[in-house]
């Protein structure tokens, strides 16, 4: 910015008091006002049982905050998009309102990363080579290390912290927005915004490896049940069982499962990946271990190899498909049930080695129609 005189902290000042005023505006609106009148309104118009209505609503609210965000407090569209976001998350339709709009975000996704893609120079790896090697560095190495001491520095183990920093080694759609926004106010040249767009390309295409190179580490660092442990280190060692039954998974389905198990009398080891549940279920005296049954070790702690059920409740057929295959080489006398959502995912865990897969649709139209063909033969009867 070109100035016919020296800049004065008036000049400065001024501007900056008069943005801070205007951001804690919006705050304020967002997180007093908003925060009410929109749960209102979404459950006003689900009320209706129209669903397009219901659609429109969360669109209309979306891009109504964002619009006014930018023009009655003049702060940014997409920071007033993000509070907006964040606002329909916290309300009881939160996912009745991401369901509804998924193929919309999905076609959103893909048009904002192929437009970033259409934003970046390649010729910049040629122009800048050292430069772009420095800004992957900073991103994959300078990140990763800086989590990684941030995770163990509150206490959590080098597994966990592993995969933390495996997970920040990129940066994302924020980073994009923010090098736009420096380049539109002349803060940041034209081969500035192209190293961060490079070097978030480049580190997109390089997490995956890293995970790969992660997997490999944890299995020449120690057995897998070493690995399952360091992954939880304060689960609390199970007694010895046998004809058991291995739960994978404590969301709504698994937990109307362990109900059933536990009315029974049923042994069983719950498999979950959210330490709050996990803690939880072992307050409640309920042999929980903490982690992703697919890891390596986390079916040996669970004793798979004695368990007479393996039942599967997670919706990933990938990753259970992951879980049979393994459970499959240490206990071939295993039953295996697992939760499927399409017939695609029923072959696939068929195929890994499940005994029995349940669609909820098939369930239901079973039930539906054995309702129906009951009363049909009561009738006749």
């Amino acid at each position: 910015m070109k100035s016919d005189g020296p800049m004065t902290w008036d000049a400065i000042l001024v501007p900056l008091a008069q943005t801070a005023f205007k951001v804690t505006g919006f705050l304020v609106v967002m997180l007093l006002v908003a925060r009410r009148v929109i749960p209102l309104v979404l459950h006003w118009v689900v009320h209706t049982g129209s669903r397009e209505l219901f659609r429109l609503a969360v669109l209309a609210i979306a891009l109504g905050v964002a619009f006014g965000a930018a023009v009655v407090f003049d702060v940014s569209f997409a920071l007033g998009a993000f509070f907006a976001g964040m606002i329909l998350g916290e309300t009881p339709l939160s996912r009745q309102a991401t369901e509804e709009t998924l193929p919309l975000r999905d076609a959103f996704a893909v048009l904002f990363f192929v437009s970033v893609g259409m934003l970046f120079d390649p010729s910049i790896m040629l122009r800048e080579p050292l430069l772009m090697l420095a800004t992957v560095g900073i991103i994959v190495i300078g990140k990763s290390l800086a989590a990684l001491a941030i995770m163990r520095a509150f206490g959590h183990p080098p597994a966990t912290a592993l995969t933390i920093a495996a997970s920040l080694a990129q940066i994302g759609e924020f980073s994009f927005i923010l090098a736009t926004l420096g380049l539109s106010l002349g803060l940041l040249s034209q081969n500035g915004r192209d190293l961060i767009l490079g070097g978030a390309i480049i580190s997109i295409l390089l997490n995956p490896l890293l995970f790969f190179a992660l997997d490999r580490l944890r299995e020449r660092k120690g057995s897998p049940h070493e690995q399952a442990h360091a992954a939880d280190p304060a689960g609390p060692p199970l007694p010895a069982l046998s004809g058991h039954a291995v739960l994978v998974g404590f969301g709504g389905v698994g937990h109307l499962v362990a109900l059933a198990l536990h009315d029974q009398g049923q042994p069983f080891v719950v498999i979950e990946d959210d330490l709050d549940v996990v803690q939880a279920l072992r307050r409640d005296g309920i042999a929980a271990l903490y982690g992703n049954a697919a890891a390596a070790g986390m079916l040996d702690l669970a004793q798979i190899e004695r368990a007479r059920w393996l039942l599967l409740a997670i919706p990933d057929a990938l990753e259970g498909g992951e879980v049979i295959a393994e459970a499959r080489k240490r206990n071939k006398q295993l039953e295996i049930i697992a939760r499927a959502q399409s017939n695609a995912q029923r072959l696939h865990l068929e195929k890994q080695g499940a005994d029995h897969t349940i669609m909820g649709e098939r369930e239901i139209a079973d039930g539906m129609s054995g309702h129906v063909l009951g009363s049909l033969l009561r009738e006749a009867g």
